[in-house]
């Protein structure tokens, strides 16, 4: 086993090409950066609206020697 090539990735590139055309391959495209977007979005918004969360329900106790 030699694994994938450049040339074979090529080849698999080129039938892609010729199975879906351009404009498909494109619409795919701009579709799938659109939902990681999306996806990265709503992370961040949850992790900020967990982390207010957190420190409203419980207070910060600072320990006094």
């Amino acid at each position: 086993m030699e694994g994938i090539s450049i040339t074979k990735l090529l080849v698999i590139a080129v039938l892609i090409v010729l199975l879906f055309g351009t404009n498909k391959l494109r619409t795919l495209g701009s579709d799938l950066g659109a939902a990681l977007k999306g996806f990265k979005k709503a992370m961040n918004d949850d992790s900020a609206k967990s982390g207010a969360d957190a420190d409203s329900a419980a207070p910060r106790v600072d320990h006094k020697d």
